[in-house]
């Protein structure tokens, strides 16, 4: 569970990122899951687009997402979410709070 001053830290650091990709007609399946989790193991932080299209609210599919990816939802703000996990390999450079 991430503190304010982690999930703030996080925040900041979101602003840089692009997307690594969007959900859309096809919604949260369990494909884009395993894509997801595997950007957000060489990452540790990814943004991710929630498209109009998908008919999901961004907010509700950003705990969805987390859940499933067993990561920290750290913020949505307006149709982007931001996710963190730290990871488990020693080639990434980890984040530091």
């Amino acid at each position: 569970m991430l503190n304010s001053k982690e999930r703030a830290n996080l925040r900041s650091l979101a602003q840089n990122i692009e997307p690594v990709t969007q959900v859309g007609k096809l919604g949260i399946n369990d494909s884009f899951i395993e894509g997801l989790d595997k950007a957000i193991e060489k990452r540790e932080l990814i943004k991710v687009t929630v498209l109009e299209a998908s008919g999901l609210d961004p907010k509700e599919a950003g705990f969805e997402i987390a859940e499933r990816l067993s990561a920290e939802f750290v913020c949505g703000t307006g149709r982007k979410l931001v996710f963190y996990r730290k990871s488990k390999s020693d080639k990434v450079k980890h984040i530091d709070f």
